[in-house]
């Protein structure tokens, strides 16, 4: 056993060795240019100033993403790509650079459980799953950030519509009317905020209104959203105005909500109906419960006295 220990040992010492000859070859060979435009490069610059862990390992994310632009593996990488792009470009990583982060956090997962296991026999077999889940943890990170900012865009959803067909009805074109609604939030990291922004900026690069609301809808996957795109189109498509369209589409979502809601209150008191009838089968059982001790043991007349 202490012959295994002391390969295993020798394997992470050499692994660990070469992560740190990666780490200096990282910040002296890896390509200086990162993404500057676009949304995905303002997401990078706010990832480097605000997290110092992501700051310090990006250098060497980057440099490994060229040894993970060659893994032909095309199924997974649609993947990434789908669901870095739901999430609003998350630290504003590419698919390669995502594996790539993958590979370091499975990597560094595994080495930590074979120094706090290592009075353990196994040791080094729980290194293997701690550090497959290592690795799986930024894609788990990316998918929770993108069901996250879906539903953060949903509940907005309603008010930004009805706020957008009331710019349009007091004369303002699509454009203003979104220009109008994102220079009016103090927040401008809101998810809807940064959607609508990201529309407005594709329509004044010559996107027409069709292209500009599908890739909307591509990035923020829900119900709600592909139902505005289609009305939208549908609007545009019949010269039906497009505020009235809107307001519609408003009024139509608060109402479903509205129902939602009622149903989620009538499930949780049908929910609440086998609780309380237990609790009240616990209290008849501490009030009848002495009661029915003494008639078993002493008779009835003896009980009815004492009651």
């Amino acid at each position: 056993m202490r012959g295994t220990d002391a390969l295993g040992l020798a394997a992470w010492l050499c692994l660990s060795v070469t992560l740190l000859i990666l780490v200096a070859s990282a910040v002296r060979r890896a390509p200086q240019p990162r993404p500057t435009l676009g949304h995905r490069g303002l997401q990078r610059a706010r990832a480097l100033s605000e997290h110092l862990a992501f700051a310090s390992i990006e250098p060497l994310a980057r440099y490994l993403a060229t040894w993970a632009a060659q893994l032909p593996v095309p199924r997974l990488r649609r993947l990434l790509v789908r669901q870095l792009r739901e999430s609003g470009d998350y630290l504003g990583l590419s698919d390669d650079e995502l594996l790539s982060m993958s590979a370091i956090t499975g990597i560094a997962t595994g080495f930590a459980m074979t120094l706090l296991a290592r009075p353990l026999s196994l040791s080094y077999l729980l290194a293997l799953p701690a550090g497959l889940l290592g690795a799986l943890l930024p894609v788990f990170r990316v998918r929770s950030v993108a069901h996250e900012r879906a539903k953060s865009v949903t509940r907005a959803l309603p008010a930004t519509i009805e706020l957008a067909a009331m710019c349009m009805e007091a004369g303002l074109d699509f454009p203003r009317a979104l220009r109008r609604i994102v220079q009016s939030t103090t927040d401008n990291r809101l998810a809807i905020v940064e959607e609508l922004a990201r529309v407005l900026q594709e329509l004044e690069l010559g996107r027409t209104r069709r292209a500009a609301m599908i890739e909307l809808s591509k990035r923020i996957p829900s119900d709600e959203v592909r139902e505005l795109v289609n009305s939208v189109i549908q609007s545009e498509d019949k010269g039906t105005p497009l505020a009235r369209v809107l307001l519609i589409q408003a009024r139509t979502l608060r109402l479903r909500r509205s129902i939602a809601a009622e149903e989620t209150a009538s499930e949780a008191a049908l929910m609440l109906v086998g609780p309380m009838s237990l609790i009240f089968l616990c209290v008849i059982a501490l009030l009848l419960g002495p009661v029915l001790l003494r008639v078993t043991t002493h008779g009835l007349g003896l009980s009815l006295i004492h009651i």
